[in-house]
């Protein structure tokens, strides 16, 4: 049987891809530079094939080193899994978990959901970490998570979802606007660049315009906030009208403050949430555990 190539090499293999520098996937990996050059040479030694292009400044992965670095984040994840179970003695509720939250769910969810997880499975170990959708399903691609919480609909990049529930929006104005509106909202009675939005970054945005019907882009102000709690200022001061998901209404996002909401145009005029993960895991199991208990503190619950 011919030797099989180290993980150890595997591994230098997506730094250097990740990194994109032979010194900086050497600083990653805590070893040095030749040693790491020297395991990609090995790598390529067993496999029978270049991976690597270089010359004396620069270097090139081939087509098929882009092919065996997607295939060796599949083995190094596997990998990782086989551990996190063995040393949970095969309990699939037990060892670390790293969950990649949106902004725009993450405040409204993280510390029932960690409370509750702690509370049913004390031994998992659970690590989260909020950043925007596209650099979430970036860390999923390369191993640094193992599962996501996102809204949807989304490109999820050939990865596998369960839908949990759905976020109602509303539109969210001073009380005093709200009297000259109406509901469900007529838009043609909000003046011109009145209404706030998150910026494209976050995909909340392009959801609640989708979902609400709003299609006249001179109702939308030049304005972009980074954080829904931003959004709440802007409205709050009279300078305007946004949309607001029903789980941070719920989750107290409006309390001291004179804004009421009400239910914009469009019959279905909310978004998904749902629970996304490589199509490659061994760890369905666990998924679903935590699916069910995050479809728990939505404001709808719809997972089968």
């Amino acid at each position: 049987m011919s030797k099989l190539p180290s993980l150890k090499n595997l591994s230098y293999l997506l730094a250097l891809h990740q990194e994109q520098n032979f010194n900086r996937a050497a600083a990653e990996c805590n070893v040095s530079q030749s040693t790491l050059s020297s395991g990609i040479q090995n790598l390529e030694e067993q496999l029978d094939c270049q991976l690597i292009e270089r010359d004396h400044k620069s270097f090139l992965f081939t087509a098929l080193g882009e092919e065996i670095v997607e295939k060796a984040r599949d083995i190094i994840s596997a990998s990782e899994e086989l551990l996190h179970y063995a040393q949970g003695q095969g309990n699939i509720m037990e060892g670390p978990l790293r969950l990649g939250i949106i902004p725009t769910i993450a405040p409204f969810v993280i510390g029932e959901l960690s409370k509750n997880l702690q509370n049913k499975f004390p031994k998992l170990l659970l690590q989260l970490s909020e950043d925007t959708t596209q650099n979430l399903l970036h860390r999923l691609r390369n191993g640094e998570l193992d599962i996501l919480l996102l809204a949807l609909p989304m490109d999820i990049q050939g990865n596998q979802k369960w839908v949990l529930g759905r976020d109602p929006f509303k539109l969210v104005v001073h009380k005093e606007l709200a009297e000259t509106i109406g509901e469900p909202v007529d838009y043609d009675k909000l003046p011109d660049r009145s209404i706030f939005l998150l910026e494209k970054e976050h995909c909340m945005t392009g959801h609640a315009v989708a979902a609400c019907q709003l299609t006249d882009s001179i109702k939308m102000n030049p304005f972009t906030a980074t954080s829904l709690h931003s959004l709440v200022q802007m409205a709050d001061a009279r300078l305007g009208a946004t949309f607001i998901p029903q789980m941070a209404i719920d989750q107290g996002i409006l309390e001291n403050t004179d804004l009421v909401s009400l239910k914009p145009t469009g019959q279905e005029a909310s978004r998904d949430i749902g629970l996304v993960y490589r199509p490659t895991t061994s760890r369905r199991q666990t998924f679903r555990k935590i699916a069910e208990e995050v479809a728990r503190l939505l404001p709808v619950n719809t997972l089968n």
